[in-house]
């Protein structure tokens, strides 16, 4: 992903990232029920790193597993790349937590731009806390070792009913977690910034008290040209 693509992406809305997809046959990338534990932690935008979860078995993970250094999940906590996004897949479970606070800290401190798991967080309060971008199911006090068993790195997952390529853009904001195909990120944001000029104007419109109809979509020849004067006047 480019610089410019990541700075583009951070002024656009999940939701119209989803139409941009939409336009392209994609209707199933924006991650279900996931939210934000920090509302105002700004606009996540970074590339998958992935970590994938199956169901615990009992013999494999007892509290001795964290003793063992190659364990996945301290691997992908310390090998995601800077300005990259943690995925998690925990198979939409939350009743144990797919981490905790110190995790998401050290995600934070080594330039992740974010993390995601379809599951719960534990220490959610501390993490909520957080100038970093985090979004879960609900908040999970159970370690993830109670149900959760940490598998494999950096590959093709489901998160939230949405499929997850390791590269793929990941963007979040205060509605949710959209997934972006790698290949169309720069494309999309470009499309997605001009249709958030346009949305702009017609909020504004819609707010003067005008109706919608003409208007969006931008169909009327009226509204037309009036659009075209408040881009001028407005350097949009």
């Amino acid at each position: 992903m480019s610089p410019q693509t990541r700075a583009t992406l951070k002024t656009v809305s999940t939701a119209t990232l989803a139409t941009a997809l939409f336009k392209r046959g994609l209707r199933n990338q924006f991650i279900q029920d996931v939210r934000p534990l920090n509302p105002n932690a700004g606009t996540m935008v970074g590339e998958a790193y992935t970590l994938r979860y199956i169901p615990a078995r009992e013999d494999l993970n007892t509290l001795a597993v964290f003793r063992d250094p190659a364990h996945p999940q301290r691997v992908a906590v310390d090998q995601c790349p800077e300005g990259a996004v943690l995925v998690m897949d925990s198979r939409k479970n939350p009743r144990a937590a797919s981490a905790g606070a110190i995790l998401v800290t050290r995600l934070m401190k080594r330039g992740a731009a974010g993390v995601v798991t379809d599951g719960g967080f534990r220490d959610s309060p501390e993490i909520g806390a957080l100038p970093f971008p985090a979004y879960h199911n609900r908040p999970s006090a159970p370690t993830n070792l109670t149900l959760h068993q940490a598998l494999d790195i950096n590959v093709p997952i489901g998160c939230g009913d949405v499929a997850v390529w390791p590269g793929d853009v990941v963007v979040g904001d205060g509605e949710g977690v959209i997934v972006i195909p790698a290949a169309l990120a720069d494309e999309v944001a470009a499309e997605a910034a001009e249709m958030t000029v346009f949305e702009d104007f017609v909020l504004e419109e819609v707010q003067n008290g005008r109706a919608v109809i003409g208007l969006y979509p931008l169909i009327d020849e009226h509204a037309k040209a009036d659009f075209a004067a408040w881009r001028q006047k407005t350097g949009r």
